[in-house]
């Protein structure tokens, strides 16, 4: 079965390296890669804190995992793990020989220490993990190093192997030099101020320079223990304006552009020396209603919205290449999906539904999103559907720190965040949608999209808490469909829109390049041919 589909990709030309550049512009050398990007979420280079997109793809190029996922042949290799074994208590890890960029030894210890850290920190970032019954109270237990290069972890009664080392090989997986981490921790911060803008792994490279909403400068790991890369230096340049982002790439400036507008991607549809992959991740668009405010917290109301938006029209004119309509949370052609709802725009049945939940005249609410796109002419395009059936919308743009601080504050009306799924299973696409143990103010799990939209869902969360611990994979995978019916039923409150797909241009020089679906993209295999 096929979940993700990422073709491998040739090409890209290079260019200048800092924002400062001079007017002349020139190819950039073989040995770099330059990417035009949004850094704007780009908050914290602490894998165990950090989650958003872009920074996926830095970590992954600074640190290993215990094992990876290749959305090319959809399985999972190893990378600190040489091999590992499973049995019906846990899996055992065996590690291969290999150096952190400090030169210290990449030993069991690390790997336990980076795993617990995760939980004593307890960040967003640890939130798939932990609904499996991993904590910081369970961790030191069910996580030990056998020996040197030994690691076991147990399994909880909530999870199934698979899905576990699903969880293991994102982003959260990635292990950390525990003892250059333990140099700078300060007041018990498990090192998190110094690794929020420092890199302390064993990947093919290493920071060397990050400047906020500028540039991130990564440079080769001369420690790293598998082939070298012809590339000396990748650079992530902030081109948040679509428009400059496509001329620098057709003049060379920049090798890959993963930021552009659809309209800017359609450009170089079919134009010599440039190649679009279009990465399925396995996420959507979303629109998140806050539950806990009037009127959204009455269910009559999310419905009306759910058919008060032209999914079809925003699709074709906005989303193009960035994906495609869907209200389920489970991709359409992944196994155990069930069919679409008739959510489409029906705009006289929204009215309708207004007017049963106590509505007749409409209401005024704010939508907020991250100022990118192609999210803020989404945001534009339903402020005007909503006002076709009496709902007037505010939309107000923000930089990522500031959308998701009020994401993860419950302070919004309308939201729209972007989410990947936590593995390539149907159960992995709706972990998202239908995980919150506990709704109450005092959990302060915001690391959990269900939870910030104070959408309390016990008997949602609990058929998914059978299913992620029920062995037999027919049955899971009917109560995955359960689940999804039930979702729908539920008139959800964090509600898919678009079935979300990465585009990415690449510059024809550009050889081996390939999109990951968790934008856990490794560039150290990527060469370049010379400039024409």
């Amino acid at each position: 079965m096929k979940h993700f589909h990422s073709r491998m990709m040739a090409g890209a030309a290079l260019a200048v390296m800092l924002a400062s550049a001079p007017a002349v512009f020139a190819a950039t050398p073989n040995d770099q890669l330059v990417i035009g990007t949004s850094l704007a979420q780009v908050l914290s280079l602490d894998p165990q804190q950090g989650t958003e997109v872009k920074t996926q793809e830095i970590l992954a190029n600074t640190y290993d995992r215990l094992i990876s996922f290749d959305s090319k042949t959809n399985e999972l290799q190893g990378q600190l793990a040489e091999s590992w074994d499973v049995d019906d208590t846990g899996i055992t890890f065996h590690l291969r020989d290999a150096q952190f960029a400090s030169g210290n030894p990449v030993t069991a210890n690390d790997v336990v220490f980076s795993l617990v850290r995760l939980f004593k920190l307890d960040q967003s970032a640890a939130a798939g993990l932990k609904t499996f019954g991993y904590n910081a109270e369970t961790a030191e237990s069910l996580i030990t190093a056998v020996d040197e290069k030994t690691v076991r972890i147990d399994l909880t009664d909530d999870v199934v192997p698979e899905a576990l080392l699903y969880r293991l090989s994102g982003g959260v997986g990635s292990v950390v030099d525990s003892v250059e981490v333990m140099k700078h921790v300060v007041n018990n911060d498990y090192g998190n101020e110094w690794l929020r803008t420092n890199t302390a792994g064993s990947g093919p490279f290493v920071l060397r320079r990050w400047s906020p909403n500028d540039i991130v400068m990564l440079e080769a790991n001369p420690n790293f223990w598998g082939e070298p890369s012809t590339l000396k230096r990748v650079l992530f340049r902030h081109v948040p304006e679509s428009q400059a982002a496509r001329l620098m790439l057709e003049r060379g400036d920049i090798d890959i552009a993963n930021a552009l507008t659809a309209a800017d991607v359609r450009y170089f549809d079919g134009k010599e020396g440039f190649v679009i992959d279009q990465v399925k991740t396995g996420g959507f668009y979303a629109l998140a209603m806050n539950a806990g405010h009037e009127p959204l917290d009455n269910p009559l109301v999310r419905q009306a919205i759910a058919y008060g938006i032209d999914y079809q029209g925003i699709g074709d004119a906005i989303l193009g290449p960035y994906g495609r309509p869907r209200n389920v949370p489970v991709p359409e052609d992944w196994e155990g999906a069930i069919p679409n709802p008739d959510w489409s725009l029906q705009p006289e049945k929204a009215r309708a539904l207004l007017a049963e939940a106590g509505y007749p005249n409409g209401f005024s609410l704010t939508i907020k999103t991250i100022a990118q796109a192609p999210r803020v002419d989404m945001a534009t395009a339903i402020q005007a559907n909503l006002a076709e059936i009496g709902i007037t919308a505010r939309v107000i743009q923000g930089n990522g720190s500031d959308i998701v601080a009020a994401h993860r504050a419950r302070d919004f009306d309308l939201l729209i965040p972007q989410t990947s799924a936590a593995d390539p299973t149907a159960l992995g696409a709706l972990d998202n949608f239908t995980n919150n143990p506990d709704n109450s103010v005092e959990a302060n799990n915001a690391g959990n999209f269900v939870w910030r939209s104070d959408w309390d869902i016990p008997e949602l969360n609990t058929l998914r808490q059978e299913a992620n611990r029920e062995r037999d994979p027919a049955t899971r995978l009917e109560m995955a469909r359960q689940l999804q019916e039930d979702f729908i039923a539920a008139s959800p409150a964090v509600f898919p829109m678009f079935e979300r797909f990465e585009p990415i241009v690449v510059n024809a020089r550009v050889e081996g390049y390939s999109g990951h679906p968790w934008s856990l993209t490794r560039v150290d295999a990527v060469t370049k041919t010379d400039a024409n």
